[in-house]
Formats: structure tokens, C-alpha cells, sequence
């Protein structure tokens, strides 16, 4: 239980900074996509690179497994980016937006969990390897 409470105040720290930072307001993931403010891109240059750091130094002796790459990757990464260009908000960061108390994020919401219904149902016929443990 005392994991939940540590997580909880994680998850709320990481979603206020995220708030704070900007990554919550449409006109600034507006000014990020068109290019006009290359602040939330430092931004996310910045994380990534902190994370591949994170990540070169968790997996020193080849620990963490390998994913197959897929056919999925490229259309489900356009499709992500195309629906975070359109609403501003990646799931995360409707969460956050709900938080903040815009409804919109509602619909963002409704999109995320119907996505994955829809991708459930076309992968079901499929022969992707969706790199998804435990499936």
C-alpha cells in the first residue's frame, strides 16, 4: 500500500511539472508542431537524453529485453502524432488536462481508449507481433 501513496505523489509531481512546463497548453503544443517556439522540443531533447543516459546505465549488462521491431510502428507512430498535432495532448498529458479541469480531454480520452479497442480488433486478424508482454 505504502507503494501506491509513493507512486501517487510521483505521478502527481511528474504531471504538475508537466503542467507548469507547458506540455498541457494547446498553444504551446500549437507553437512546438509549427515550429514557431522550439522551447517544449529542447524541452523534449532534453528528457531524452536524460532517459537514454537513464537507460545506458540500467542496461550495462544487456538486461533489459529487445522488442521485434513490427510493420505497426511506423502507421501507429504517425497515427499517435497526427491525433497529439490535432488535440494537443498525448494520453499522459490528457490525463493532466482533466486534472486541470478541461473537459475536452474527456474526448481525448474517449479517442485513446477506442484506438485501442479498434487496434485490438484489426490486430486480431492480423499476424503482427505486437511486442506487447504477456500477449
Amino acid at each position: 500500500m505504502k507503494n501506491y501513496y509513493i507512486h501517487g505523489a510521483f505521478g502527481l509531481l511528474v504531471g504538475m511539472a508537466m503542467s507548469f512546463i507547458g506540455f498541457s497548453d494547446f498553444s504551446e503544443i500549437h507553437k512546438m508542431f509549427t515550429l514557431s517556439d522550439f522551447r517544449l522540443i529542447f524541452t523534449f531533447m532534453g528528457a531524452v537524453s536524460l532517459l537514454a543516459i537513464g537507460f545506458f546505465i540500467v542496461d550495462r549488462e544487456n538486461k533489459i529485453p529487445r522488442q521485434k521491431y513490427h510493420q505497426g510502428i511506423i502507421p501507429g507512430s504517425i497515427l499517435f502524432g497526427a491525433g497529439w498535432a490535432v488535440t494537443g495532448s498525448c494520453p499522459i498529458i490528457s490525463m493532466i488536462q482533466l486534472g486541470e479541469g478541461k473537459m475536452a480531454a474527456v474526448l481525448v480520452i474517449f479517442g485513446v481508449f477506442f484506438g485501442t479497442w479498434a487496434f485490438r480488433r484489426v490486430a486480431a486478424g492480423l499476424t503482427l507481433d505486437t511486442g506487447v508482454c504477456g500477449e
